[in-house]
């Protein structure tokens, strides 16, 4: 547990040993100059603020148990994908590119 500037709590889970075994997923995150080029011309623009997006996507529920952790008060597991995960920036692009093709 790590105390917030609010006087809060905040739990943090070290996912180092599971990012060991992961192999790295290699989806490409936008060039953000491309991004730029192609609004050009263009006369209205919009910018997405995706507020905690990373717990917006599910977990597989068998990889639940690998984001799992122990408190006195018991055991518990992510059902949205927490932060720290290896893949998480990658996984994140691919849901958002899929939501915008379509």
């Amino acid at each position: 547990m790590v105390k917030k500037s609010g006087g809060g709590w905040r739990l943090c889970i070290d996912f180092s040993m599971l990012n060991k075994a992961c192999p790295k997923d290699c989806y490409p995150l936008p060039q953000i100059d491309a991004l730029v080029d192609s609004a050009v011309g263009f006369p209205v623009m919009s910018f997405l603020d995706a507020f905690s997006g990373y717990h917006q996507i599910r977990m597989h529920p068998p990889d639940c148990r690998d984001v799992s952790f122990i408190t006195s008060d018991g055991c518990y597991s992510y059902k949205m994908m927490p932060f720290g995960l290896k893949n998480a920036g990658a996984t994140y692009q691919r849901m958002m590119d899929q939501v915008f093709k379509e």
